[in-house]
């Protein structure tokens, strides 16, 4: 779900010259929640509160990592998070490097 809202905030946040409206925003989540969404439990949040301290990461990338986890992935793509990390089981790949 954190993912799902990151895109939306930055996909049409005005500063971006190349926005996209609050519509096309929402039709695109609309066609992305045909894969699998992990929603944010209690549990999750507390975990990603373990991870941010333990990792020393901001919640945000401690709640993707733990949503991850809870979905049973084993690897994450992003270009924020150090390529290769593992963090506790969840290794970190950047799809662009």
């Amino acid at each position: 779900m954190q993912v799902l809202q990151e895109f939306y905030v930055q996909a049409t946040r005005a500063s971006r010259p190349d926005a996209i409206g609050h519509r096309q925003a929402v039709l695109l989540i609309e066609s992305f929640r045909r894969f699998r969404v992990q929603d944010i439990t209690s549990e999750i949040m507390m975990a990603a509160l373990d991870a941010r301290q333990r990792f020393q990461l901001s919640y945000w990338d401690a709640a993707i990592i733990e949503a991850s986890r809870a979905m049973g992935c084993t690897q994450v793509l992003s270009e924020d998070l150090n390529d290769g990390q593992d963090y506790g089981g969840v290794r970190v790949a950047n799809p662009f490097r």
